[in-house]
């Protein structure tokens, strides 16, 4: 089970906030974030939030059980997802920091304390915040957050194959695989390509 990271802060704040994205990586859809709360002093003994982890560490199906059980849990929770347009503009970095503050900022309530997934944060929201590198493999608010933004947009994906039948979105979610990479070169980008994401194996230059 992820430690009790939270637990010796909730001796001075009830609302602790964790934070994480999904998709910062990828060449296609949004970027997604989550930001969860738990009731304080939670601890998921016994159940099936003992197998909440980073989501990277989960398969789709343990993503998928685990979700719901992490909503039905959580005191408030919320996800915000910046568009390939957005990204194209201000960069992945700062729509990166946009997801996370929308999700942040959509909480029927104001967290007093935020850990972050990471090593950069940056807000105009007057709440005190921590980064934590790997905190997704860490502090367990930061882990249900990083399934719920990697269910959500892996769901959103997966609706975009539909659409886009010819790159196999339902397979990749968007990231840079070699069956990606090669429908790019046949087909071109379709519109939730992100188009400032050059490809060296195209040989597009940065």
């Amino acid at each position: 089970m992820i430690t009790d990271y939270e637990w010796p802060r909730w001796q001075h704040s009830t609302l602790i906030c964790g934070i994480d994205e999904a998709g910062r990586g990828a060449l296609a859809g949004p970027v997604v974030a989550a930001a969860v709360l738990f009731p304080r002093w939670f601890r998921p003994d016994g159940g099936i939030l003992e197998r909440v982890n980073d989501s990277k560490k989960l398969s789709a199906a343990e993503r998928e059980m685990l979700a719901p059980a992490i909503r039905d849990a959580a005191a408030f929770w919320a996800v915000a997802a910046v568009d390939p347009e957005t990204i194209d503009r201000i960069n992945i970095l700062e729509a990166t920091m946009l997801a996370m503050n929308q999700a942040v900022a959509l909480l029927p309530v104001r967290p007093e304390q935020l850990l972050v997934d990471g090593n950069r944060f940056k807000t105009d929201l007057p709440i005190p915040y921590e980064t934590i590198v790997k905190g997704d493999s860490k502090v367990f608010s930061i882990a249900a957050a990083s399934v719920l933004a990697k269910t959500y947009r892996d769901a959103l994906m997966v609706a975009c194959s539909r659409q886009y039948p010819q790159y196999g979105f339902e397979r990749h979610v968007g990231y840079a695989t070699k069956v990606h990479v090669e429908a790019i070169r046949q087909h071109g980008r379709c519109p939730i390509h992100r188009q400032s994401f050059r490809l060296r194996q195209l040989g597009e230059k940065p």
